[in-house]
């Protein structure tokens, strides 16, 4: 097959490579040219260089280059003809080819999606038009899916009849087959694929229209409440999401995708003001998925139970991460309600559960945690364990030892056990369960080992130090009655209730080699994401946010120390735990 000549320099002259870049990678102006983060390969600095005047690209980490149809024919994954065929859809350019010789394949795909967006227009007309449509019409109403949203989405509604799509469409039987369209029945009649159900038409990334999924109406008898079109020659579930046609975009400027499970979910974020979701077409999330994300975002907002899947999907998930460059994280929706039906009533608390998304492991830490009881010993060495099983399911060793850190801050078990099993990465971790007197407790976590250290360093260890830190309320009055005395240990002894007096006691005699600063990060971010895990407060979401930003940064050894002195005021701001009614004192309010 060829195209004519002065049909792709047509194409080359009218295609800005600006805009079609661009709508893959988020771009800024230097200079002459245009940059931004390389599509085919993980890079943090920017080294992909547009210049419109001349129609090139170059990426100056991994010697990317061409021109538009290079462009496209790399991220589409698609051959010369394709990228023409390509940029001359976007542009409405007629081709023109040169012989007879055009694939029996590329012409059957063509015409195998132009019968499906027959299809799509007669389900949407029918809709729109239809009085047996009224009923439809009422349920996507009362959904909040009517209007607008309906003509956007190009929503439809398939009658219940046995032929009647098979017969409006000008189309060959093996087209209407092929596309799952329609079936050749038992009395060899063709028969409408999908009947007396609403229509979501789902389209590939570049909009064109590749399969449907359809769903019941309440009072159906029909046991199938959805249906999804089979895989055909145009659609692939695995390479498909629905709505990154009209995210696409959007995911591009925002440099962040919600992916989601269901048709609704996808229309309820765009229709409050979030539409950069996409969803998974009746199948689970692949890498598949993630290497067609990774074209416009590397960062992805699990807007489903990504727990559900257990370790295995925990594995490929952080596989993924590696490998593309990305980060995971996951959004809690409250009441564990469903994505689409909290757009209806309120879309502000849908954007702020996005908004708070937590990275995925320490969700799945987080489920962990909380499903364990810690009271006794015994009751902290097992949620321990199971808490480092999941830990110890990350690749990156680093990562592994700053979670096992906030799990023995959090639970009071000694930091070096945890690190060392960290460090070790066994999947099924043992250890010894904690003896019970109070010199054992205490010495044995972050808290004390902070304290000790406020004991013998105050003038080193105040100034990054807040009684929001601790958890445990022996340890926050010993931490009280030092603060209220500033270096004077002989004041907070005198000060201090039995039980702080005897933790100051230790704290002021116990040698412990370690740094107090990396300490004081673990509990930070413990108490932080402590403090998260309450409700939202939506004049506080971009506070939050914020400090949710930070945490990731608070072990980095540049940026560290300044996202710890943020979090240490975040905190004195706000009850971390929901249990007090003022805010208690703090060593910096102590030397102030």
């Amino acid at each position: 097959m060829a195209i004519a000549d002065d049909d792709i320099e047509r194409i080359r002259s009218a295609a800005s490579i600006v805009d079609v870049v661009g709508a893959h990678v988020q771009l800024k102006r230097a200079g002459r040219n245009w940059v931004g983060l390389c599509p085919f390969h993980g890079e943090k600095t920017p080294s992909f260089n547009v210049r419109e005047e001349t129609g090139r690209y170059k990426c100056f980490g991994c010697d990317a280059a061409g021109d538009v149809f290079n462009f496209v024919q790399s991220i589409e994954h698609t051959d010369f003809v394709g990228a023409v065929e390509h940029l001359a859809s976007r542009l409405g350019i007629q081709l023109n080819y040169t012989s007879t010789g055009q694939s029996k394949e590329r012409a059957r795909r063509k015409r195998l999606v132009a019968t499906m967006g027959s299809a799509v227009e007669w389900y949407h007309d029918r809709l729109l038009n239809s009085p047996d449509a009224r009923a439809a019409r009422d349920y996507l109403r009362a959904r909040g899916l009517a209007g607008e949203t309906a003509r956007t989405f190009r929503l439809g509604w398939a009658p219940d009849d046995w032929d009647v799509l098979s017969g409006a469409l000008d189309a060959p039987r093996d087209d209407l087959v092929a596309t799952g369209l329609a079936f050749v029945n038992r009395r060899q009649r063709l028969q409408d694929s999908f009947r007396a159900r609403v229509i979501f038409p789902i389209f590939d990334e570049n909009g064109e229209a590749v399969a449907l999924g359809g769903r019941v109406l309440p009072g159906s008898e029909d046991p199938a409440k959805y249906k999804n079109s089979s895989e055909t020659p145009i659609y692939t579930k695995s390479r498909t999401l629905y709505g990154l046609n009209w995210a696409k975009s959007e995911i591009v400027r925002q440099n962040r995708a919600i992916v989601c499970e269901g048709y609704t979910d996808v229309i309820g974020f765009h229709s409050s003001g979030l539409p950069i979701a996409v969803a998974t077409c009746g199948t689970a999330f692949t890498e598949e998925h993630v290497r067609l994300l990774k074209r416009y975002t590397s960062r992805v907002v699990l807007a489903f139970d990504a727990d559900a899947a257990g370790q295995g999907a925990a594995e490929r998930f952080y596989e993924w991460e590696q490998k593309y460059d990305i980060e995971v994280s996951v959004a809690r929706f409250p009441g564990g309600r469903d994505p689409g039906d909290l757009a209806l009533d309120d879309p502000e608390a849908l954007a702020a559960s996005i908004d708070s998304a937590t990275p995925f492991l320490a969700f799945r830490l987080d489920r962990v945690l909380q499903a364990q009881p810690a009271e006794t010993p015994e009751q902290r060495v097992r949620a321990g364990e199971r808490a480092m099983a999941v830990v110890n399911e990350h690749p990156n060793v680093n990562v592994r030892k700053i979670y096992a850190g906030q799990v023995a801050t959090q639970l009071g078990l000694a930091v070096g056990d945890l690190v060392r099993i960290a460090e070790r990465g066994t999947r099924r971790p043992q250890m010894e369960a904690p003896r019970p007197s109070g010199v054992a407790r205490h010495r044995d976590t972050a808290e004390f080992a902070v304290l000790s250290a406020l004991v013998q360093s105050w003038d080193e260890v105040a100034p990054i130090l807040v009684g929001e830190l601790f958890l445990d309320e022996v340890n926050r009055r010993a931490f009280d009655a030092i603060a209220a005395n500033p270096g004077d240990l002989h004041g907070a002894l005198a000060a201090a209730d039995p039980e702080a007096r005897e933790i100051l006691e230790r704290a002021a005699i116990v040698d412990l080699e370690v740094d107090p600063e990396v300490e004081v990060r673990h509990l930070a971010a413990t108490a932080v994401r402590r403090a998260l895990r309450g409700p939202v407060d939506p004049s506080r979401l971009a506070a939050d946010t914020e400090a949710r930003r930070l945490i990731e940064v608070l072990h980095d050894s540049d940026r560290g120390r300044d996202a710890l002195d943020v979090l240490l005021g975040w905190l004195t701001e706000r009850d971390p735990t929901g249990s007090m009614d003022e805010p208690t004192s703090s060593a910096t309010e102590g030397v102030s």
